[in-house]
């Protein structure tokens, strides 16, 4: 099977020239940063204490105690702030994320959950709940559950767009500089 590649820029998280959000430097909410583990088919994302983030053994992102999330090369890709908004580059909206829901940019109903069990819920358009995998380790502390939803979300808003777009055609996506995604034959992606 063809496969389509399909690297764009994580509008949502990040741009060439954007500006880092307002409260960057000062930090957002605090976290706290577990071992714990994502797994949604042959997806793994990993969280270790030191804030990396790996996809499918990949180094890709960064999130520190500070609440900012951010890429291989130190560049602002979402700064989660103490009241629960999720702002990224240029101070775009990019939702809102509490320890165990988050919601879209505008939306005021969750559109995911990690329960304290770990799994994953999403919620379709018509409010059906699907399965969207299920976290390890997150469990440790309030502030380390938020950790995962917020990874989750902002990860989550990327794969909602991309299976959107791709009807037929299976896609792979990059996630702003050196972070990518893909889905169909031969990915690592169900």
């Amino acid at each position: 099977m063809r496969r389509l590649a399909l690297v764009v820029p994580l509008s949502l998280l990040a741009a060439c020239a954007a500006t880092p959000p307002a409260n960057w430097a000062r930090g957002g909410a605090l976290l706290d940063l577990p071992r714990a583990r994502w797994v949604h088919g042959s997806l793994a994302v990993d969280i270790v204490p030191d804030g990396k983030i790996f996809v499918n053994g990949e180094h890709q992102l960064n999130v520190d105690r500070g609440g900012r999330v951010f890429g291989l090369e130190a560049e602002p890709l979402a700064l989660l702030e103490p009241d629960g908004r999720v702002i990224g580059p240029n101070d775009d909206a990019l939702g809102q994320v509490g320890v165990l829901h988050a919601s879209l940019p505008g939306e005021a109903n969750a559109w995911l959950t990690v329960a304290q069990t770990g799994a994953v819920i999403r919620y379709a358009e018509e409010g059906e709940r699907e399965p969207f995998g299920v976290w390890l380790g997150c469990e440790v502390t309030p502030r380390a559950h938020q950790t995962c939803t917020l990874i989750t979300h902002l990860l989550g808003m990327r794969i909602r767009k991309l299976e959107r777009e791709s009807t037929t055609a299976p896609v792979g996506v990059g996630f702003g500089p050196g972070f990518g995604l893909g889905f169909g034959a031969g990915s690592p992606f169900p």
